[in-house]
């Protein structure tokens, strides 16, 4: 799309309107007229300024994209939400022009409408300076600014007091596809409506009544919607959005969603008992590891899954499996099971971890999809509602998702299928705990997944700023203030939860439940590698494997593990898990159980994340042509926070700024927490990874940056990128079909991994569409990239 032409549009359009309506055309006069001219000419001097900004993004952002066929990354996204902006005010422009002179036209809603997107284009503009500044203390090719001080903490700053309800009143979801937008202004409404009766009633389908009689007044008021929406994501707290994201499980809900959604013979909701069992060594079938049930802050407990498939199977409908289903599922028994054709089992299973932020939702409320998923693939799935934050905070979640997988692996005759290939699934949250489960399958030794199909995923817990977290200041799904909350949750540092549990800190129980689970990590891996370099020995008696795992797996759960002694030799600070082991092998004796340092005692590895490579002056010289350092003070000015902004500008401020303020805990530093900050040698051993991302959501970089990572350690990894959809885009698959198309882009990732085909066709050539509804139809160039890009390595 050529620039120039856009922002030559745009002044056109600006300067013929605002003539007419001044009095050199003739037109109306009032105050409404006024407030037209001046928004028109407020809409040039913002537009005079970002024009060279664009430019020099446009000239640079490539050198971040993952590869040269994936044209995606945080500036490249910033770039095109001003550009979707500039063209619907461009839009907007020539209606105005066509029809002010009718008797039907409306000078005072035209006003509001292009006030609504100047304000737009002011934050925008203040977000570019932001990532101008990104561009200046970054190194090159880096997209995360690795420090929770300075620039991350400037933005978080600003977040708080930056105006953001224009994002969410007339200008909602400007940014992304015309098809989806009536489904976020429907969520928007609902969201602000069930904000008003939240805590009115006591059962969620009161609040659901309540909140639809009271919504229409949010519907024909975009101003009061923006206001209020942005007033709730601001202050609500967790459990507000526990409530608001949960209320699709509701029956009402839940119901008219299955009878709409594809039908299957078995959807049986399982609980599985809190048993250890064994499992064979994935490098020694002949010694085996016991596999201890979730145990961390909340005790032990079954687990809950969901199996569904469209076909009966063998193993379905057997009396062990009945035998550990809840009556909420699925209509499946005995008699159905004769009375329906039973197929083979499948050869292929895919095990999924929804998503939800780590803190709402189940497996119910991804089910529209994985039934189609179900039918499409031809093979049964298995869903696991794992424990959710704020109560269960990390690892539980984790703990129960490998407990799950392993359970499959030893009962793959229950669930229809034969063993032969597994792939891991997951969504945001859900495609975080597929990466990090597999990292701890391999650090358990036990067979590891064919495949990892992760969805837009989480791979970055911390306050990092990235471009494209810029852009949680307008999205309607993951603002920043409502990603922090649950972030914080997952990770312990919520302060309610501090006093939900057991009257004790909520640090000293993720310090102790992570110690317990670095532990059993080491101590499995340690009878791995003893089954590798002593394969006799483990040959020859295989229980003296099962006793030292059985051994660490039945202590306590409620007391903080042993602290070595001041003359314990623990393993170097720079060791992986592995190489760890590997020191304990050669100095201690094998009876003696050893615990993994506390959380707060262990210094995080160094993990170099930013991939810095030589840069070419030339490169160099354009990056700072556009890279903007801090702006000057003025010599003997004490400010009470650093200017952010040039001289000269100002975004627009919120009338009641939020205190926000981003829990800093080393659980986020974690790898098996933030996968992104794994050492090389936790990540050498996972399986292919297949990343679908969205070009406008905010966790976008953790996606390039994860699969900058894994392509770095020459790991098989592939990136899909999907345009013009908002996170969570899975949840809503059934409702437009540019969702649709999407989530068939994940379908046939995972279809890749059962057919393992590692690396994908060749990019389909896309038919560009004509984006009218913008003003301005899409022209090749820069941005000519299709909808979707896929990349392997």
């Amino acid at each position: 799309m050529d620039t120039k032409a856009v922002f030559a549009a745009l002044y056109s359009v600006c300067e013929e309107n605002a003539t007419f309506f001044s009095g050199g055309a003739k037109g109306s006069q009032g105050d409404a007229a006024r407030r037209l001219v001046d928004t028109m000419k407020l809409i040039k001097e913002h537009a005079r300024s970002l024009e060279p900004v664009i430019s020099g993004f446009a000239a640079v952002y490539h050198h971040y994209d993952f590869d040269p066929h994936i044209p995606a990354n945080g500036y490249r996204s910033l770039v095109k939400v001003v550009r979707c902006c500039l063209l619907h005010i461009i839009q907007k422009g020539r209606y105005i022009t066509a029809n002010r002179r009718s008797i039907f036209f409306r000078v005072a809603h035209n006003a509001g409408e292009m006030e609504a997107y100047c304000n737009a284009l002011c934050q925008l503009r203040a977000l570019l300076y932001l990532a101008q500044r990104m561009l200046h203390d970054n190194s090159h090719g880096n997209l995360f600014f690795q420090d929770e001080s300075g620039l991350s903490e400037s933005f978080v700053r600003e977040y708080s007091s930056m105006h953001k309800g224009c994002f969410y009143g007339r200008c909602l979801g400007f940014q992304f596809s015309p098809g989806i937008r009536p489904c976020l202004q429907t969520i928007a409404i609902g969201l602000v409506a069930f904000g008003e009766n939240y805590k009115r009633h006591q059962s969620g389908i009161g609040v659901a009544a309540s909140s639809f009689f009271t919504s229409g007044k949010y519907a024909i008021d975009p101003e009061l919607r923006g206001a209020e929406f942005e007033r709730i994501t601001q202050n609500l707290d967790v459990h507000f959005w526990k409530a608001f994201w949960n209320i699709t499980e509701t029956e009402v809900l839940s119901s008219l969603a299955s009878m709409t959604s594809t039908q299957v013979k078995v959807n049986r909701t399982l609980s599985v008992p809190a048993v250890p069992f064994d499992l064979p060594l994935a490098a020694n079938h002949r010694a085996s590891v016991t596999i201890a049930p979730p145990s961390a802050h909340i005790g032990t407990a079954p687990v809950q899954m969901r199996l569904i498939s469209y076909d009966l199977r063998e193993g379905q409908d057997s009396e062990a499996l009945l035998s550990l289903a809840r009556a909420e599922g699925g209509a499946i028994s005995l008699s159905l099971g004769l009375k329906t054709k039973r197929l083979p089992s499948s050869p292929c299973l895919l095990i999924h971890f929804h998503g939800g932020g780590f803190v709402a939702q189940t497996s119910k409320s991804h089910e529209p999809y994985l039934k189609s998923w179900s039918q499409d693939l031809g093979v049964p799935i298995l869903s696991v509602d794992y424990s959710l934050a704020p109560e269960a905070p990390f690892p539980r979640a984790l703990e129960e998702c490998f407990y799950a997988y392993c359970w499959a692996l030893r009962n793959h005759h229950l669930l229809g299928w034969t063993g032969e290939k597994v792939c891991l699934a997951g969504d945001s949250a859900g495609g975080n705990l597929s990466v990090t489960t597999s990292m701890r399958a391999a650090a358990f030794g036990v067979r590891m997944p064919d495949g990892i199909v992760a969805v837009y995923p989480a791979t970055l817990l911390t306050a990092y700023a990235s471009p494209s977290r810029l852009l949680t200041l307008m999205d309607p799904l993951l603002p920043l203030s409502v990603l922090s909350r649950c972030l914080s949750a997952y990770a312990g540092a919520d302060p309610q939860t501090e006093t939900q549990i057991e009257k004790a800190s909520t640090m000293s129980m993720v310090r102790r439940d992570t110690a317990l689970l670095l532990r059993d990590f080491r101590q499995g891996a340690s009878n791995w590698i003893h089954s590798l370099l002593d394969s006799n020995r483990a040959s020859a008696s295989p229980n003296t494997v099962r006793k030292s795992i059985s051994e660490a797996s039945i202590s306590s759960r409620h007391a903080d593990p042993p602290v070595a002694s001041e003359t314990s030799e623990f393993p170097s600070r720079n060791l992986s898990v592995k190489s760890q082991t590997c020191q304990d092998l050669g100095s201690h004796n094998n009876s003696t159980s050893h615990s993994a340092p506390l959380l707060n005692e262990r210094t995080p590895e160094d993990v170099n994340f930013f991939l810095s490579k030589d840069v070419d002056p030339a490169v160099s010289s354009d990056l700072f042509s556009v890279a903007l350092p801090p702006p000057a003070v003025e010599e003997g000015l004490e400010l009470e926070h650093p200017v952010e902004f040039p001289l000269g500008f100002e975004p627009l401020r919120s009338e009641k700024p939020s205190k926000m303020r981003l829990h800093s805990s080393p659980v986020f530093k974690d790898p098996f927490c933030s996968p992104l900050l794994a050492p090389d040698s936790m990540l050498k051993g996972l399986p292919p990874v297949h990343i679908v991302a969205c070009a406008l959501d905010p966790m976008l970089d953790d996606s390039v940056m994860f699969a900058k990572r894994l392509r770095n350690i020459n790991q098989p990894v592939t990136l899909c990128v999907v345009d013009d959809l908002p996170h969570g885009f899975l949840s809503l698959s059934q409702l437009c079909s540019d969702t649709k198309e999407a989530a068939n882009v994940c379908v046939e990732r995972i279809r890749a991994v059962f057919t393992q085909k590692d690396t994908p066709p060749e990019p389909r050539k896309h038919r560009k569409l004509e984006r009218t509804d913008r003003g301005v139809s899409a022209s090749p160039g820069e941005d000519d990239s299709g909808r979707h890009t896929i990349c392997s390595v």
